[in-house]
Order: C-alpha cells, then sequence, then structure tokens
C-alpha cells in the first residue's frame, strides 16, 4: 500500500490566521465606536427626551372626573342628581380560575350571556391588576346575595360609584333627558382633556344641550407607578371643577298635574311663562323610565320601548307634528281685520256648506245645519267653519301665510332643547318646490281652518298663543332660568324683543270671542269656566286624521280609535292680564271641548292658584 505524505504550509495558515484577528478586531471597533456614538447620544443630544420618558415611566397623570351637576326645577325640586351606585367587579390577577368563578358568578345571579361577552371585551382593554366590571348598579337584593357568598369569591369585590338618577321617572323623561356610556364615535369627537377618565355623556333632553356646563373639569393625580405600571402613591393632585347646577322654569308638580290628567291619551302638553317665555310645563305622554339608559339598557328592553306603537322614546312636544285645526282661527281672524279684508260685526251667513264659484263640492260646516248669520266674535265662540272658509278666500293663501309666518308658525321656536322641528307653514312656492304643483283655491280655505297641509308642534302653538295674549311681543321658550357655579348665578341671557306690528283695537274682538270660548252658554269649552274669578281665553279645536267623502258622516263611535281625530286646545289667562298660555295635543282625543280643554283647565288653576299664595 502507498503512503500519501501532505505538506504542511505555516506561512499561509499564519497569514489566514492573522487576517481573521484583523477583521475581528474591525468588527470589535466598529461595534465599540457604534456604542461610544450611540451613548454619545442618549447623554448629550437625547438626554432630555429620554429623560422625560423615563420620568414617564414612573409618574402617570391619572384624570379625576368631575362630579355632574344637578338639575332643579323651579322651586329647588331635584329633576336629576346623582346617587351611590355598588358595582360588582373583579381582578384579573387575584383569581385562579377566571372561567370557574364567571361561570358561578353567572349562576348566583341569572347573568345573560351577553353579559359574560362584554366582560370578557372589557378585559382585554385592562390590565390584570385592573378591575373589570360584571355587573354595574347592583340591587339591593344582589348585594345580599354575594354579602353571603363573597367569602367564596376571592378576586371578586362591590365597588362605589356615583351614578345619574332622575327621581320623577318618565314624568319628565323628555324634557330632563338622560345620560349614557360615551361610544367610540362621540369619543372622537369629544375634546379629550375635557373627558379623560368620563364615562357618560348627555344623550337627550336638558343633559345634552347643557352638557358642556354639567360636564365640569376634569382634574388629575400624579401617580408614581412602578414598571409594571401598578400604582404605589400619589404625588400631586389637581381637584377637578364640579359641573354646574341647573335651575329649570319648569314646575314639577304643574307638569304632574299635566302628565296625569292626559291619562291613557298619547298627547303634548306645553305651558310657557307670558312675559319671560320660561316653559312652565313640557309634557310629552307616553314617557319612559330613564334610569336604564344610565348603566346600559337591556337591548331586548330597548326595542320594546323603540317598537311600542305608543312610541313613549318619541318627543311629542318638541316633534310632534299636528295639523291645527280651529285653533288657527282666531290667528286667520286677526289676519282678516290687520288686511281690512273684513270688519269685526260684519255678518256672514252659514247655511252649513260653503261652495267656490262654479264648483259643485262642498266644503262642510261642523253644524250640519249651519249657524245662520255670525259675526266674527260668534264664529270664534261657536268655531263656525264657512266663516273662515269665505275669510281664507278673502284672504288668499299667500297673505295667510305671510300672517300666521310672523306668530312663528312654520319655524323652530329656538327653545334650548336638541331636536326641535319646524312644522310647516304651506304657500304655492314650497307646493311647487316640494310637490311639483300649482296650488288650488279650495287648499285655501281648508288651510283658514287648520287642516290641509299646514303642520305645528305643541312648543310652537304655545308660542304662538302667548303672542296673541302678549299683543304682538314675540316671546322665546326656553328652559333653563339659571346656572349656579362656585364663581356665582348666571341667568339665562334676554332674547332680543321682536313686536309683530298689530292693532289694539283688532284684538278686542279676537279676545273677546276667545274668551266666549270659555265663559258662554255657546262656548266650545263652557265646561272650565266654572267657579273661577277671573276669565280664561281660549280655543278648541278638532283635526282630522283622515278625510271623509262627500256626504259621508263621521261618527266617532264607529271608527277605529286610531283613525278620531285629534283634539287640541290653546288657551291664556288672566284673559285681562295674561301670565300664563297653555297648548294640549291630544292624539285621537276627539273633542278639544270636552278632552284637551280641561287639562288645560286644571293647569291654568293650579298655576294661578299658586301665584295668589305665593
Amino acid at each position: 500500500m502507498d503512503r500519501v505524505f501532505s505538506i504542511k504550509n505555516d506561512l499561509a495558515e499564519n497569514r489566514l490566521f492573522l487576517r481573521r484577528i484583523y477583521v475581528a478586531m474591525l468588527f470589535i471597533g466598529l461595534m465599540s465606536a457604534g456604542l461610544v456614538v450611540r451613548l454619545m447620544y442618549l447623554q448629550i443630544v437625547g438626554h432630555e427626551h429620554y429623560a422625560t420618558l423615563a420620568k414617564e415611566n414612573s409618574i402617570k397623570l391619572t384624570p379625576v372626573p368631575p362630579t355632574r351637576g344637578i338639575i332643579y326645577d323651579r322651586n329647588g325640586r331635584i329633576l336629576a342628581e346623582n346617587t351611590p351606585s355598588y358595582s360588582l367587579e373583579l381582578i384579573p390577577e387575584q383569581i385562579e380560575d377566571m372561567e370557574d368563578t364567571l361561570r358561578r358568578l353567572q349562576a348566583l345571579f341569572g347573568l345573560p350571556d351577553e353579559k359574560i361577552e362584554q366582560f370578557h371585551r372589557q378585559r382585554k382593554r385592562e390590565k390584570r391588576f385592573n378591575s373589570v366590571v360584571l355587573l354595574p348598579a347592583m340591587t339591593d337584593e344582589e348585594l345580599a346575595k354575594f354579602a353571603v357568598s363573597m367569602p367564596f369569591f376571592p378576586g371578586v369585590e362591590i365597588k362605589t360609584h356615583q351614578v345619574r338618577h332622575y327621581p320623577y321617572y318618565e314624568l319628565a323623561s323628555h324634557v330632563v333627558g338622560y345620560v349614557g356610556r360615551i361610544n367610540e364615535t362621540e369619543l372622537k369627537e369629544l375634546p379629550m382633556p375635557e373627558y379623560q377618565g368620563a364615562t357618560h355623556m348627555g344623550k337627550l333632553g336638558i343633559e345634552k344641550t347643557y352638557e358642556t356646563q354639567l360636564h365640569g373639569t376634569t382634574g388629575y393625580a400624579e401617580i408614581e407607578t412602578n414598571v409594571q405600571g401598578r400604582a404605589l402613591n400619589t404625588l400631586n393632585e389637581v381637584k377637578p371643577v364640579p359641573g354646574a347646577n341647573l335651575y329649570l322654569t319648569l314646575d314639577i308638580d304643574l307638569q304632574k298635574t299635566a302628565y296625569d290628567a292626559l291619562d291613557f291619551y298619547n298627547g303634548a302638553v306645553v305651558a310657557i311663562d307670558i312675559k319671560t317665555g320660561g316653559v312652565l310645563v313640557f309634557v310629552s305622554r307616553p314617557g319612559f323610565d330613564p334610569n336604564p339608559f344610565v348603566v346600559g339598557i337591556p337591548s331586548e328592553d330597548y326595542k320594546a320601548l323603540n317598537e311600542s306603537e305608543n312610541q313613549p322614546l318619541y318627543n311629542r312636544a318638541l316633534r310632534g307634528l299636528y295639523p291645527p285645526g280651529s285653533t288657527i282661527k282666531p290667528f286667520i281672524a286677526l289676519a282678516g281685520l290687520e288686511y281690512d279684508k273684513v270688519r269685526a260685526p260684519q255678518g256672514l251667513y252659514c247655511p252649513g256648506y260653503y261652495t267656490l264659484p262654479g264648483v259643485d263640492h262642498r266644503y262642510r260646516d261642523w253644524r250640519r245645519g249651519g249657524h245662520g248669520t255670525v259675526d266674527m266674535i260668534r264664529a270664534i265662540t261657536e268655531s263656525c267653519d264657512v266663516y273662515f272658509y269665505r275669510l281664507a278666500q278673502m284672504l288668499g293663501i299667500q297673505k295667510m301665510h305671510d300672517f300666521l309666518q310672523q306668530f312663528g308658525f312654520g319655524e323652530k321656536t329656538g327653545i334650548d332643547l336638541y331636536g326641535e322641528v319646524a312644522g310647516l307653514l304651506p304657500s304655492p312656492a314650497w307646493k311647487q318646490a316640494k310637490r311639483k304643483q300649482r296650488w288650488y283655491e279650495g287648499e285655501t280655505l281648508i288651510t283658514g281652518i287648520g287642516q290641509g297641509y299646514h303642520q305645528v308642534t305643541p312648543v310652537q302653538l304655545a308660542r304662538a298663543t302667548a303672542t296673541l295674549a302678549n299683543h304682538g311681543q314675540v316671546v322665546t321658550p326656553f328652559l333653563v332660568d339659571k346656572i349656579v357655579t362656585a364663581q356665582g348665578v348666571q341667568k339665562s341671557p334676554e332674547q332680543p324683543a321682536r313686536i309683530i306690528p298689530l292693532k289694539a283695537q283688532n284684538l278686542d274682538p279676537i279676545v273677546a270671542g276667545m274668551i266666549n270660548v270659555v265663559h258662554s252658554a255657546s262656548g266650545t269649552a263652557k265646561r272650565i269656566g266654572y267657579g273661577i274669578p277671573y276669565q280664561i281665553a281660549g280655543k278648541t279645536g278638532t283635526a282630522q286624521v283622515f278625510g271623509i267623502k262627500q256626504g259621508a258622516k263621521y261618527n266617532e263611535s264607529q271608527i277605529d280609535f286610531k283613525l278620531r281625530d285629534n283634539a287640541l286646545f290653546v288657551a291664556f289667562a288672566p284673559a285681562d292680564d295674561p301670565k300664563i298660555a297653555v297648548a294640549v295635543v291630544i292624539e285621537h282625543g276627539g273633542h278639544g271641548g270636552s278632552v284637551a280643554a280641561p287639562i288645560a283647565g286644571k293647569v291654568i288653576k293650579q298655576y294661578l292658584q299658586n301665584l295668589h299664595e305665593n
């Protein structure tokens, strides 16, 4: 066998070894230089930035939400307050078996799966040492159940919070509103410095309109923390500024009187202080309990409210649209006088119907046999439709539109609540723009008795009635009378006065006719005028919900309740020195004199009696 011998090249190996040493030293040198440069940057150039970050790692600014302001009525009754509430909360790091704990808690309290899923979603957003709410706003029964079982639930505790509470429940729900949890969309739009740490905000009513004032100013605390973010010590604290307290013009006792008087009817009642515009009553029935919305109303309960045929979430006083019916007649009569189309003593004959020249269609009066010859005062007193058909034809739709517009029909009143609608004051221009149709003379006639396209809101009708009582001085309805903070009291600013230029002598027959509505033997609301030492000026109204064929007779007892006429009534009192104006609208109430007028009568009598006693 041949042997193979290798010759070792020591010189080449030495050179390779040296090259490797040089490369390693160069690499080490570059790395060292990089470390030196980085160290110099951290110590000199970036010192201030990284020192701040290091400080923030140990000191956290924790927001301290302010206490929300209280809402009172005009007499100091609390309408919205903050009350202690108890919540069941879990601290994940203290619970060994979370699923078992949740399963036992679910069985103990009968919690739906939705609650457990909500807990898991919230838990993912929190650190393990932070508590997570499972059951907010615990009832006394739930507190008692957990008190007995507490030793078997390590890591589960009860905490106390301030929660908004509405002691009058549905009675003032549409005017006071409610607060609810801030959602993600709202969170993006809110000013973050003011809402850091806040969980709720106003969603409806006064709570929403005056959110900024009620919320207050957020404070903060400087908290020393460890590397995990756990709080160790409070270094400094800037206290929050509580929200302002609001005093409304609303009288909750008067509100209850109006709400209860509506009984089983759906509808609205609005009463206004004639001199100031302060809203005394703002009722929309049915209402709803706002308290469940604060802690989070269950989806099935909200669905039931939203789908109810009675629409309890619908603010009828602010957004309800109704034909004004005969409540518009005093304004049409005043327009006739102001435009010199008729004189108050002038008699017009009513045979029970009215026809346009060359047209067979009969526009019927509510009294089948007619009223005979009537002047303006009697026409208002007995609500003669034929008189106002003729007067409407004399005026024409444009003059009626322009005159009624001065009283605020067809526009928002400016009340300090979100969501108000303007109603509809028809005109030829409106019909052409919206319906691409011309205006017909028959539409002018029915507009003169408050039917057709004309639609008003209850608050708008109350404002117009107050303006009439004020001899043309337009008032703006408002609810917040004063805002009280630690710095003092801020009164609601007075609205600039607007006067409708009316002739004083033209108002006399209008008011006389409205007084007769309540106090004469033939008045349509005579039932409410007995036994009082002053006079009420009022006007009833009955507005059709559906049309009746020519020659057919309306028989309330034979038609479905939902197809019955709406009942309306407007009034002010005392007639010689007006202090309060009221508008009542009752859906499917039938007759304004028998259903709506007594409600207004109760409100007026109670308010004026209270004024006299005080």
